[in-house]
């Protein structure tokens, strides 16, 4: 056989050459990109005849706990009268010193818990760092700073400080020489004041582990364990978790003695209130189409929506604030200055929509969320209980709904089966309007 003949007998090339193929382009918002104002921005109304935030959840008054004048008037500004049951159960053994550690769902007051005994024990002539308090992440630090300064409004002598990653750390050095009592942060930053000398953590008297369980998950185990030997004048230690994992266990038995254990289990009083729905789409341009409908057919005011990607968050992002509505986004790849000023836009009602992959989903204590969207169902189980709580906080009612083409039916089934949860499914009859109690009994 000839040269020629080989050639003839080879298989013609039916695809196309390497460099001819169109390389996979990723969604993005051009940074130039400017969007109108939002022309469909919902104002919640105000109604001064309203009755006032349901607040009575122990049984226990602020005023029986023994606490100062300062809060007081900082807990009666914020028309708090009755404490949660992990807040009469946790305030008086720290008011003690004593260890605790404390297991309660989210969104039950866990920040004032440890927060008023801190504020109460201080001592304002002595100019080290007296407490400690770290979290898992950014957010949830910023969080609680914000949350000790509201409570110690009425005390002007109280200096809190949060240190964490994702800012130039000259602030904080420059912020730390202000001599602080309490410090709210990372594990991770922490560790690298540390080194640098910049904050000595040896008189701290109480230290608070918040999301432990979370705070180990990350891996940040080795920074907590050094942080914590780091304080040999520690008189408490508080661990507070939704969950008690084994890590968070071996924490507790290394670092804590006869630790008072404080479980507040999810019952109806504790449990937050969030109607659990389901909505069977066919594809994602129906799934865009039912976001639009439950904005437009809902009296929702505040809506928290999770995306498993970063293109699908910018993708809907973009989507939604092109037809008019007040919508942004966070995810792992946004500066922090970016990050914290559209949450603070959220908290402030001043941006309905807030669109986020699961770096929001723990560490935001965001209150009067009027519902939670799951545009994608969580690969994983129990992040689907931490989105959801983002709703039904501060025992008010909340919603959760979450959108499911025909392949996300056993991972809908795993939910169910984890969570004990009655999600009910609704007819997508393209209004989906969830305000009204028909809807909800509405299965298909």
């Amino acid at each position: 056989m000839n040269k020629t003949e080989i050639n003839e007998n080879k298989r013609k090339k039916t695809f196309k050459r390497k460099g001819s193929f169109t390389k996979n382009r990723k969604y993005e918002i051009k940074p130039e990109r400017i969007f109108s104002e939002p022309t469909k921005f919902k104002k919640r109304p105000v109604n001064p005849d309203e009755d006032k935030q349901k607040t009575n959840y122990s049984g226990t008054k602020f005023d029986d706990l023994n606490l100062s004048e300062g809060i007081i008037k900082a807990l009666n500004k914020k028309e708090y009268i009755y404490s949660s049951t992990v807040q009469s159960d946790v305030i008086p053994p720290l008011m003690e010193y004593k260890d605790v550690i404390a297991k309660a769902p989210t969104g039950t007051g866990k920040t004032f818990a440890f927060g008023i005994p801190l504020l109460e024990q201080l001592d304002y002539e002595n100019k080290e760092i007296q407490a400690l308090i770290l979290a898992p992440t950014r957010e949830l630090v910023i969080q609680i700073c914000e949350e000790l300064k509201d409570l110690s409004e009425f005390m002007p002598k109280v200096k809190i400080e949060a240190i964490y990653g994702g800012k130039p750390i000259e602030g904080q050095i420059k912020a730390l020489k202000r001599n602080p009592q309490i410090i709210v942060a990372t594990p991770g930053r922490l560790k690298d004041h540390i080194d640098r000398k910049t904050l000595d953590i040896s008189k701290v008297r109480t230290a608070v582990l918040d999301e432990a369980d979370r705070m180990l998950d990350m891996g940040f185990i080795e920074e907590v364990t050094k942080i914590l030997n780091m304080m040999p004048n520690r008189k408490n230690l508080a661990l507070l978790s939704a969950t008690m994992s084994m890590g968070v266990m071996d924490i507790s038995w290394l670092y804590q003695r006869d630790a008072v254990e404080v479980t507040v289990e999810e019952n109806n009083e504790n449990k937050p209130d969030i109607d659990q729905i389901c909505v069977m789409v066919q594809n994602m341009h129906s799934k865009m189409k039912a976001v639009e409908a439950i904005l437009d057919n809902n009296d929702f005011y505040k809506v928290l929506v999770f995306c498993n990607t970063i293109n699908m968050v910018r993708m809907l992002t973009d989507n939604l604030r092109e037809k008019g509505y007040s919508a942004n986004c966070i995810y792992g790849g946004k500066s922090q200055t970016g990050r914290e000023k559209t949450i603070r836009a959220f908290k402030d009602e001043k941006l309905n929509i807030l669109i986020a992959t699961d770096v929001a989903a723990r560490g935001l204590d965001i209150t009067d969320v009027d519902a939670v969207i799951n545009f994608d169902l969580p690969d994983d189980k129990e992040q689907y209980v931490h989105r959801i709580g983002r709703t039904g906080r501060a025992m008010k009612n909340g919603i959760a709904v979450s959108l499911l083409t025909p392949f996300d039916q056993d991972k809908l089934n795993d939910i169910k089966k984890y969570c004990k949860a009655d999600i009910k499914e609704i007819k997508n009859d393209g209004i989906l309007n969830l305000s009204t109690e028909g809807d909800l009994e509405n299965d298909n």
